[in-house]
């Protein structure tokens, strides 16, 4: 395991570049009455573990929506968002004609796939070829479209994009960059939402979070709202691949850089590229970012499984940096199980 202190921390990035970025949301309670009125009123369970030397406690996102994964709240509550907006009284058919396209690792094209054939879109979704097939015939089990581009996330993405300019469909990324801010601004509103859930069942003030992260999303949004519940008391650490340390890379620099790396086990956190809206919060609100081999995360599993909590190396990539912490029985610690087992 790496890790760096943020110098940026509490002031954010000075580089120009970033000037017009905006900060992630905080607005946790529209998110909720938005996504309890259209979405699902159902809260996921905060877990308390022992064995791990401090008090923890795992926010357990695998049955969220029955999607298996945080990113159930993203993408959805964007189109959520849209749909509501047309007026309609039916919003089963609130869309009809209306297509999303995105790339993804899974879980966020799974949202995106949930939340058309909620409001009657259409979803596309373009994988890399190294994510599983099982992932692919979950997205069609739900209406999406699969088309396979590329050999990585970005690849995939570049065909994403080019597929919305060709045909006049809705980009709707899990990113951010430069002119794309507003949907993926409010797609990162919709993970508020599991944010206020963690904030209202912690039975006290944690004084670690560890935040696992790809592009930066699920870190950005939480750290940004934990801030303002808990102020500047938790220490919050940012955890990424070693082979995928978009973020760390790009606080060293002081300004968004693009990483390199072999394809990482952690494939939902196997992103080259940070999201411009969660870099920009996390270098003003995270305390450190550490990155962990593929064998940390591998080696939690068993551990994890005979524990009741399955997942995969991406879901438990924050319990496997606070175990190679070893925080003192002081210590309160909140993790996210972000997803279920890979497929």
């Amino acid at each position: 395991m790496h890790q760096i202190k943020n110098p940026w921390r509490g002031v954010g990035l000075s580089d120009a570049s970033m000037a017009d970025v905006p900060m992630p949301s905080v607005d946790a309670k529209g998110s909720e009455a938005l996504i309890r009125r259209c979405l699902s009123p159902e809260e996921t369970p905060l877990v308390s573990v022992s064995g791990f030397g401090p008090q923890l406690w795992v926010k357990d996102e695998r049955g969220r929506m029955g999607l298996g994964s945080f990113k159930a709240f993203g993408a959805a509550y964007v189109i959520a968002h849209q749909g509501e907006a047309t007026g309609a009284d039916d919003m089963s058919c609130a869309l009809s004609g209306r297509t999303y396209v995105t790339a993804s690792a899974g879980n966020h094209g799974l949202s995106v796939a949930a939340g058309a054939r909620r409001f009657g879109a259409r979803a596309v979704v373009y994988l890399a070829q190294t994510v599983p097939e099982g992932f692919a015939k979950r997205l069609r089990d739900e209406g999406a479209e699969v088309v396979r581009e590329g050999a990585d996330y970005e690849a995939s993405m570049i065909g994403a994009a080019k597929a919305a300019d060709d045909n006049g469909w809705t980009l709707l990324s899990d990113s951010s960059w430069p002119g794309y801010f507003e949907l993926p601004h409010r797609l990162m509103e919709g993970y508020l939402t599991m944010a206020a859930e963690a904030a209202r069942q912690m039975p006290q003030a944690p004084t670690h979070i560890m935040l696992q992260a790809g592009v930066g999303g699920l870190a950005g949004a939480c750290a940004a709202y934990f801030r303002q519940v808990w102020g500047d008391a938790p220490q919050i650490v940012v955890v990424e691949p070693e082979f995928a340390p978009a973020l760390m890379d790009s606080i060293e620099a002081g300004k968004s850089v693009v990483s390199s790396g072999p394809v990482s086990n952690m494939g939902r956190l196997d992103c080259k590229e940070p999201s411009l809206i969660a870099l920009k919060g996390l270098a003003r609100d995270a305390d450190s970012f550490v990155t962990i081999t593929e064998e940390d995360a591998t080696a939690i599993l068993p551990e994890l499984s005979a524990l009741g909590l399955a997942t995969s190396q991406s879901g438990g990539a924050g319990l496997a940096a606070c175990k190679l912490m070893q925080l003192g029985a002081g210590a309160r610690v909140l993790c996210i199980l972000s997803e279920g087992p890979d497929v």
